[in-house]
């Protein structure tokens, strides 16, 4: 068996992190998170981009205007977004182009998906108490905490845009239309919360990174403080969390496309892992940094602030963690009597 991406799946993620680099500096997230009402400075000409490449459709078929690739390759991308903390619209619409085209009916991928993958429109994603880019969006995928997923078209939607401790991204409460919105199948949410889970992967790499590079430069004693068994042991722990998330979301994103069945346990693990590893990867790159990483000028709490979001976003890993259990308990009874 082939555990690793393909040199195709490579060569995306090498274009984009070099991409990202030059066009979404840690400067531009900043911008846009401090531009007056927060998240209300995307970068259009990023965004432009990103469309130019075909990237919002990647997991959409050629038919509907997209890529024709897969889940695998969407991840790729979302978590190089996640690792420029970038301040685009990309997640929500990708994510949501690929939740229509796997679980939307005919009807729905003819009318949403050609704008959504030339980047004509912009969708969001996640619950009536916490959409992501929903103020904006043509379309907006929201999610039942049960594994459900609604189409709510975003013209005939309340939205009601609101603050979070997130400035570099647009958030909403919603309110469905009087119909409350068209049904999307069971995979919907699970592509979703892989979505999510792999943007967190980003963010969870670049804050180790970043720390990695602290820890080895900053001395005192006159060793660097990553030499000190209580630094070194964190830094560990932040590498298993960042690990445990990516290879559980890309188990996922695989099952997206060759074995469907796995899909539900698959992106509940992703999400618990992201949930938790997030929030937690976070914490201690600021910890990690002293004293100068609780403070605005570092650029570290942005990271911290997105994995709150997209902790959020995700439900929390409680719930996921619950879902697998009943999961995998459906399964041995099913096992049991067969």
């Amino acid at each position: 068996m082939h555990f690793d991406l393909t040199d195709d799946q490579k060569e995306i993620k090498r274009v984009a992190r070099e991409l990202l680099a030059a066009r979404s500096p840690w400067a531009k997230v900043r911008a846009a998170a401090e531009a007056e009402g927060g998240g209300g400075a995307y970068d259009d000409a990023l965004w432009g981009e990103l469309v130019s490449l075909g990237w919002p459709g990647i997991a959409v078929a050629e038919q509907h205007g997209g890529g024709g690739l897969g889940a695998v390759e969407l991840v790729v991308l979302l978590e190089e977004l996640g690792y420029a903390c970038a301040a685009s619209p990309f997640l929500p619409t990708a994510a949501a182009a690929a939740a229509i085209q796997a679980a939307g009916s005919d009807e729905q991928r003819a009318r949403w998906l050609p704008a959504l993958a030339s980047g004509e429109a912009t969708a969001g994603i996640g619950t009536p108490e916490l959409a992501a880019d929903a103020a904006s969006a043509a379309v907006i995928v929201l999610l039942d905490g049960e594994g459900g997923a609604r189409l709510v078209d975003g013209a005939g939607a309340s939205v009601e845009p609101i603050e979070t401790i997130d400035p570099t991204r647009r958030y909403a409460t919603v309110t469905a239309g009087a119909e409350g919105g068209e049904p999307l199948g069971p995979a919907a949410a699970d592509l979703i919360a892989t979505a999510l889970a792999a943007e967190v992967v980003g963010v969870c790499q670049r804050a180790l990174d970043m720390t990695l590079e602290y820890v080895k430069d900053r001395r005192q004693f006159g060793v660097a403080v990553g030499a000190f068994q209580a630094v070194s042991h964190r830094c560990a722990q932040m590498l298993l969390d960042t690990e445990s998330a990516r290879s559980t979301t890309l188990y996922a994103a695989w099952a997206a496309g060759a074995d469907p069945e796995r899909l539900p346990e698959a992106a509940a693990l992703a999400a618990a892992a992201a949930a938790d590893g997030g929030r937690a990867v976070g914490a201690s790159a600021i910890q990690a940094h002293g004293g100068i990483g609780f403070t605005w000028e570092a650029d570290v709490h942005w990271l911290y602030k997105r994995a709150q979001l997209d902790a959020a976003l995700l439900g929390g890993a409680r719930r996921h963690r619950a879902r697998l259990a009943a999961l995998a308990a459906r399964r041995l009874a099913a096992g049991a009597v067969a």
